[in-house]
């Protein structure tokens, strides 16, 4: 468990230096892009967004890393979000992968109101509110906007890694590295990482994108 938590620290700070847009993320042409990075939180403060189903209080979805991508307009905003979940055990990767499960689409993201007045990130004061695009004025309650597409990426260590390749079939939504090299040092740089986030975008679903 100890080893456990470690290597959960260490994710998490590496996932701090990655960018507010998924590096390597594709745009879609004809889409405005406003990502925005929720998890892990710059101070890791207590107040990141999460995942819920519409109506539960307690049952929330923490990834380890999550990004959010604000579209629609301020009367139907929706959000498509990018997560990164680090597994240690098989059982763990089930367990998360149960809850992006496709069956979940109507999944909500939930951005609480201290985290939607913060700065963007260090260095620029923009409150994430403005950022988002979506929100016309300062809120004064939590922003919960419905789950349009969502992209997982997993972590796994080696021999989980070499297994799943060899006997399973990952989902549409899903992609899976191993744990190395996400927390590698400057991962976010890393072309061949870079080049499966290109086609974890649904720009790659196109032929030509408007």
């Amino acid at each position: 468990m100890r080893l456990y938590r470690s290597t959960d620290s260490v994710i998490k700070d590496r996932l701090r230096q990655w960018p507010q847009r998924p590096p390597g993320y594709r745009s879609s042409p004809g889409f405005r892009d406003a990502w925005l990075r929720g998890r892990p939180s710059p101070d890791d403060g207590h107040f990141p967004p999460y995942l819920k189903l519409p109506g539960s209080t307690h049952m929330r979805t923490l990834p380890d890393g999550l990004w959010l991508n604000f579209a629609g307009t301020a009367v139907e905003p929706f959000v498509d979000i990018f997560a990164v979940e680090a597994c240690g055990t098989i059982q763990n990767l089930l367990d998360k992968r149960s809850r992006f499960a496709a069956s979940t689409h109507s999944l909500l993201a939930v951005c609480p109101l201290p985290w939607l007045l913060a700065p963007v990130a260090p260095g620029d004061a923009t409150p994430r509110w403005q950022a988002t695009g979506v929100l016309l004025a300062e809120p004064t309650a939590p922003f919960v906007l419905p789950v349009r597409d969502l992209r997982v990426m997993y972590g796994l260590k080696r021999l989980h890694y070499s297994g799943f390749v060899r006997h399973q079939v990952p989902h549409a939504h899903e992609y899976f590295v191993p744990i190395e090299a996400l927390i590698a040092e400057d991962s976010e740089h890393n072309p061949e990482l870079r080049a499966l986030l290109a086609r974890a975008s649904f720009a790659a679903n196109f032929l030509s994108p408007p």
